[in-house]
């Protein structure tokens, strides 16, 4: 096996693992650790961290350590979370959430890094293009990758769906689920007493076993960068600098077109919020149990890795404006009908119908959104990146953030009517466009609509 593609498989099967806890560790959050709110504190406190990493720490870590060892060290930050877990209080899980917030930005800087100087490398040996080589390379880390929302979800409800602690249901509990949920303790275990300790232990234990073999699979297979890529790697971290990047990331505000955009991209962190952190807890385990929670999300998930791929190729055919409709269409009769529905056991099947709605919709927000990026701010690639981050962060940490304070059906008005602002500035930005192209359907041009967004999975 030539030697660049197995560090390839390494990398990729290595945030595999890793992810296939954090993951599923995510979506329990506000199910697991209901009390006062922690669940959903943590990973308000988790993507504000992650928002200070991204400014600061990349380049200083990769510059450091290399590429090999930031993304090993990256990776037992991950598992202190997961640690944390094993006695969650705000003493413990908080902590940890901000040790994974801080290496969050360093791991996936590290690895585009390592993906991108790894593939030139080979595409110089090769005599092929090095762009080509790059594509292939992400191709197929993606593509082990986004796996890991289905096994992370597997296993949790796997766990949980062996507890003998189950309950009935009673009506007046069922009161208590939805938008117009009660805001109590009984909101989040209606459907079932909390699990046991025994099961939470033995499944945190398998989480934090696959982190630790992720950061092993790092350590013993994964290649330093030999000496005659040094050049490439000071490139590739030199170009551009730490300053230059922390700078233009603010003066790009001054582009008029990102100022528009940025309640799109806060959008972005706000559905996904509300579906990791409010769906699964007042819908799904309020009415079914914690241990529907995992097959949920797992219908999410491959609805949005399924609609990534189809959605990447469908907008060169349509243009990007026709799958912002439909996303729009999409997400706000999901709204509407949230507001509207009041979950029973007994509509087992609606309660997968609203994730693979949404994932529909995510795919479209996560490939379009970075394509708009792309194609919008060409010549300023790092800094429009750097805001998508910055702006889709404060998304999640403002929606984890009110979670515990308001109201189910007051967070899905807030919801509709970021998506309605996001929408009419989203018009003013191709407005803006075909005006200073005249004869020249935005559409039409020739864009970056892939699947580029790896930052949102954390």
């Amino acid at each position: 096996m030539e030697r660049n593609f197995k560090n390839v498989l390494v990398i990729s099967f290595g945030f595999l693992f890793l992810f296939t806890a954090y993951g599923g560790l995510q979506s329990l959050q506000s199910s697991l650790h209901s009390e006062e709110g922690l669940g959903v504190a943590s990973l308000s406190v988790l993507y504000a961290a992650l928002i200070l990493s991204s400014m600061f720490l990349p380049p200083i870590l990769i510059k450091k350590l290399g590429c090999k060892w930031t993304i090993a060290g990256s990776m037992c930050c991950y598992i202190a979370f997961s640690l944390g877990n094993f006695y969650a209080s705000w003493y413990t899980l908080i902590p940890t959430s901000v040790i994974l917030g801080l290496g969050g930005a360093p791991l996936w800087s590290a690895k585009c890094t390592y993906l991108t100087i790894a593939g030139n490398s080979y595409a110089e040996k090769a005599g092929k293009k090095g762009k080509d080589i790059i594509s292939q390379y992400f191709g197929i880390f993606f593509l082990i990758f986004q796996s890991s929302g289905v096994w992370g979800n597997l296993i949790s409800s796997l766990i949980f769906s062996q507890d003998s602690n189950k309950v009935e249901i009673s009506e007046e509990n069922l009161a208590c689920c939805g938008a117009h949920d009660c805001m109590t303790e009984t909101t989040n275990t209606t459907g079932a007493a909390e699990p046991s300790n025994s099961l939470i232990y033995t499944l945190l234990g398998i989480y934090t076993a696959s982190g630790v073999l992720a950061v092993l699979l790092i350590v013993i297979f994964l290649d330093q960068i030999k000496s005659d890529q040094a050049e490439t790697e000071k490139e590739v971290l030199e170009t551009p600098s730490f300053w230059s990047t922390f700078l233009a990331t603010f003066q790009h505000l001054k582009d008029k077109r990102q100022c528009l955009l940025i309640p799109l991209t806060m959008y972005s962190g706000f559905e996904q919020g509300f579906l990791s952190g409010d769906y699964t807890k007042t819908y799904v385990t309020c009415a079914l149990g914690i241990h529907y929670v995992g097959y949920v999300m797992i219908c999410f998930s491959a609805v949005t890795s399924l609609c990534s791929l189809l959605f990447g190729k469908i907008s060169q055919l349509t243009g990007r404006q026709l799958l912002f409709v439909l996303a729009t269409v999409t997400n706000t009769a999901c709204i509407i009908a949230l507001l509207l529905w009041k979950p029973h056991p007994k509509q087992l099947a609606v309660f997968f119908i609203f994730p693979a709605l949404w994932g529909l919709s995510d795919a479209i927000w996560q490939t379009q959104i970075n394509g708009l990026y792309g194609f919008l701010f060409e010549k300023h690639k790092e800094a429009a990146f750097a805001n998508y981050r910055l702006w889709e962060s404060f998304g999640f940490v403002i929606a984890f953030g009110y979670s515990t304070k308001l109201q189910v059906y007051i967070k899905l008005y807030i919801l509709l009517c970021v998506l309605v602002l996001s929408m009419v500035m989203y018009g003013a930005v191709e407005y803006l466009e075909a005006k200073s192209s005249p004869g020249t359907p935005t559409a039409t041009k020739k864009e970056n609509v892939g699947p580029l967004t790896e930052e949102t999975d954390m």
